[in-house]
């Protein structure tokens, strides 16, 4: 008898384990999805942003606005609080592109040198919508050095509602990401622990607290989540170092910032689904009756 109940403890040892291998893989894959998801989201934001910088309006000054004026007009631009930078072209500057593009000297045919002041100005992401670029043209064509005032409103309003769309899916795809991990991990977990009721049942017949009986189980879910966490961040990682691999360009847009929030969402998903799914889990155990045991 003694060499049978070895055997039996043996072997639920070795079940137990394997079934926190198999949930441990289960919850890791999981990880690896809602971990790109999110490194996608705060990845797109920083193309986003990107795109935004390079954004551009262009501000014409008068034919007869001299460069001193130009240049104090420039200072003050400098100040505001929406730009990003500014680039001041002056009139030979102008020149001599149009000359370097088009192969041709306007001044040749037009004995002067057709072109005015002007200024690039590249405003901060935040104020890269229409709505927002709308007033701060307005407020720049006050000046009675500005002659005209220039952006690409239909690419400006292209690009927004682009990112509203993309947004609007990824919060989507995590939302159903989070239903399907919850669904699945609480099915896994509910398997393992429904294999241990008869041990709940006796603990619990013999006067344990639920909280104690709970104890083990917890600690278990605790490991397995950290656990599939860390292969999760690492399986992650390796995709980010592998593809900077081929193109360095990717470590511009996958910044260090947003890798380490990606690795700690995934550990602090990790953990929640598996406590909280084993804490519900094994309160549904002690719930049940005794012909529910069986």
């Amino acid at each position: 008898m003694a060499k049978v109940s070895h055997k039996k403890r043996k072997r639920g040892k070795i079940a137990w384990r394997v079934q926190a291998v198999i949930s441990t893989i289960s919850v890791s894959l999981l990880l690896i999805l809602m971990g790109l998801v999110v490194l996608f989201s705060l990845t797109a934001r920083v193309v986003a942003d990107s795109v935004k910088e390079n954004l551009t309006v262009t501000v014409v000054l008068d034919d007869d606005v001299q460069t001193q004026q130009a240049v104090h007009l420039l200072d003050s631009l400098r100040g505001m609080y929406y730009v990003g930078s500014i680039d001041y072209i002056s009139r030979e500057q102008a020149l001599q592109e149009q000359i370097e593009s088009m192969g041709i000297d306007p001044t040749e045919f037009l004995g002067a040198n057709p072109f005015s002041i002007s200024m690039e100005v590249k405003v901060k992401p935040e104020y890269a919508a229409g709505d927002s670029l709308d007033w701060i043209s307005a407020e720049l064509r006050q000046s009675r050095l500005v002659a005209d005032v220039m952006y690409q409103k239909d690419l400006v309003d292209s690009l927004n509602r682009n990112l509203y769309r993309a947004s609007f899916f990824m919060l989507a795809v995590a939302l159903l990401l989070v239903i399907i991990s919850l669904s699945l991990i609480n099915n896994t977990v509910r398997l393992s622990v429904f294999s241990h009721r008869f041990v709940l049942h006796t603990m619990k017949l013999v006067g344990a607290k639920w909280s104690f009986i709970r104890r083990p189980f917890l600690v278990r879910g605790f490991w397995i989540g950290f656990a599939s966490a860390l292969i999760a961040d690492a399986v992650i990682l390796g995709g980010i170092y592998w593809a900077s691999r081929y193109d360095a360009g990717v470590l511009h847009y996958v910044t260090e910032q947003n890798v380490i929030i990606t690795a700690v969402s995934v550990l602090v998903i990790g953990l929640l689904l598996t406590i909280v799914c084993t804490y519900f889990s094994v309160t549904h155990c002690l719930k049940l009756r005794d012909s529910e045991l069986y």
